[in-house]
Parts: structure tokens; sequence; C-alpha cells
């Protein structure tokens, strides 16, 4: 039976309940069991990748062949302490190839590269949600309304026909 991966998108602040974490914990659970899911890929900045890693920390005790990466959106090349640190919460880390001179898209380029490497893909993607404006520049008064980041990624999942599951409804 093929291995299966997964990874968690969502917005950086979300409403964590009850309902939410056991929702996540039974699907987590399901993907182990009956998807032959065993590698779940993390990238950082959000509390609903909080959240999911916690939960997988927790099946981990249940299931001790599962794996969690942690796919870096910075720092190509890592201290060995770096490492070491990062290795104490993951069982991997690396840096995608796609975030080389990303510069500020490194994070949606690290998501992208998640994607690639997911079947599943678990979000929690409120389309409503709009990012704060922002600044052209910091001496200049005109703003622009930033697409959020999860969105972008969201669309770039439906385009590769990964499977979705969206959390935030």
């Amino acid at each position: 039976m093929e291995i299966k991966s997964c990874c968690f998108i969502g917005h950086r602040k979300i409403e964590i309940t009850i309902e939410l974490r056991q929702k996540l914990y039974d699907y987590i659970e399901n993907l182990i069991v009956n998807e032959n899911v065993k590698v779940f890929l993390f990238g950082s900045r959000s509390q609903f990748n909080e959240l999911c890693y916690e939960i997988v920390c927790e099946l981990q005790e249940k299931y001790s062949d599962i794996q969690k990466v942690y796919v870096r959106s910075q720092y190509e090349y890592i201290s060995k302490d770096y490492e070491d640190y990062l290795l104490q919460y993951y069982e991997e880390t690396y840096y995608p190839e796609k975030c080389k001179g990303a510069g500020k898209l490194s994070h949606t380029k690290r998501n992208e590269e998640m994607i690639d490497k997911s079947d599943y893909c678990l979000f929690y993607y409120n389309e409503n949600y709009l990012p704060p404006k922002r600044k052209w520049a910091k001496r200049n008064s005109f703003e622009y309304q930033p697409q959020s980041g999860t969105a972008l990624t969201y669309k770039y999942a439906l385009q590769k026909k990964r499977y979705i599951y969206n959390f935030f409804r």
C-alpha cells in the first residue's frame, strides 16, 4: 500500500473550539488508519498549523510510524544547532528549491511545495477574510488590499486537483 502525505494550511488567526479540535483529531486519525497517511507536512505562522501539530503529536503516541516534516520557507542553509533544535519537534526538515529567490513570496512558494508533495490538503480557509490593508511604501499614503496567502494557496490546491478539506465550514 502506497504511503500518503498530508499538509495543513490556514489563516494566521483562527477560532479554536472544542468541536474544531475533535473534528480535526477524528479526521486526521481516519487519514492515518484508513488512507495510509504517514507523512504530515508543516509550515509555520498559523494557529491552524499549531493546532494540527498538537493533534499529530498526540496521534503519534498511538501511531508511532507517522512523521512530522517541517518545510522551511526561509534559511536554505541552517546551522547544526538550529537543525538539532528543529529535529526535537520534527522527524525531518528541508528547504524547497522553489523558495530560492522568492523574497516576500517565500511562504506562498513553501505552501505550494507542501501541496505538490501532499495527497491531502487540510485547510482552514474563510473566503471572506481579507488581510489588513497595506501601504505601497513607507512614505506613501496610498493603500492597497493584499490577497490572503491562504486564499492563494487554496486556489493553487484546486488547480493541482488535490483532495481538499476545509475546516472553516
